[in-house]
């Protein structure tokens, strides 16, 4: 049985027939399972000869009457969905750089019917120290904002990598276990800040361009596997 197949005979607990013969003419789950099937195809990137990294996170944007119908079934959609993704990867020897995640988002644009699916590879990042705090970013002299969330960049720096020992997990299959180091110094006016290189399979660019060490000032885009990183420093913070 198909990967759909099976998703469809999942759902039977979930929708009625007299649900879907009610509703024919509007958004299908097994249309959405079908689109998200195709978005990590479409999307896959090559890591090596036997593995190529997809999308984990999606959003489905609805009609007003799409959405309110969909959201009635509750949890046990996306719990079907993310179940038919996961067998598809695998099938496909795709892996993903952090936990799935589906959104369904109600569009004002959107008719009965219609439908839209965007993703992105968004990379789960952890610290030792756990999850920082509002007043650590504050206090810093930088910090390193990673999928929206900023972390404390304090003397004498942190490795960026994969493995356990890393200051800054990131579960990125692009990424080495110990991918970067970020190197901070207190001039007493400021932070000075740079990044460097450990040896990395897939190495580092800054701000676009393929590097083995760099200066970071303020605002610089620093990319390591598939993830991507924004520089911030305080007022009188340098890069060095």
């Amino acid at each position: 049985m198909g990967g759909l197949r099976r998703f469809e005979s999942r759902l039977e607990g979930l929708i009625s027939g007299m649900f879907a013969r009610t509703f024919r003419s509007a958004v299908q789950p097994v249309e959405i399972a079908s689109q998200l099937n195709r978005e990590l195809d479409t999307s896959a990137q090559i890591l090596s000869r036997d593995r190529r990294i997809v999308p984990n996170t999606f959003s489905v944007e609805l009609s007003e009457t799409d959405y309110e119908r969909l959201q009635s079934l509750g949890g046990g959609l996306t719990r079907e969905l993310t179940e038919m993704i996961r067998e598809h990867a695998a099938a496909q020897s795709y892996v993903f750089s952090g936990p799935i995640s589906i959104d369904l988002v109600e569009s004002p644009v959107l008719t009965t019917g219609r439908f839209r699916v965007s993703s992105q590879a968004v990379s789960a990042v952890s610290s030792p120290s756990g999850d920082p705090t509002d007043s650590s970013v504050r206090r810093a002299q930088a910090s390193l904002e990673v999928n929206g969330h900023r972390h404390p960049l304090n003397p004498p720096g942190l490795v960026l990598g994969r493995g356990n020992d890393a200051g800054l997990r990131i579960d990125d299959p692009g990424v080495s276990r110990r991918h970067a180091e970020i190197r901070v110094v207190d001039t007493g006016f400021g932070a000075r800040v740079s990044v460097h290189d450990l040896g990395s399979t897939n190495g580092i660019s800054v701000n676009g361009r393929r590097t083995d060490s760099a200066t970071l000032t303020d605002g610089a885009v620093l990319r390591i596997g598939n993830t991507t990183m924004v520089v911030h420093l305080t007022d009188g913070s340098t890069g060095v």
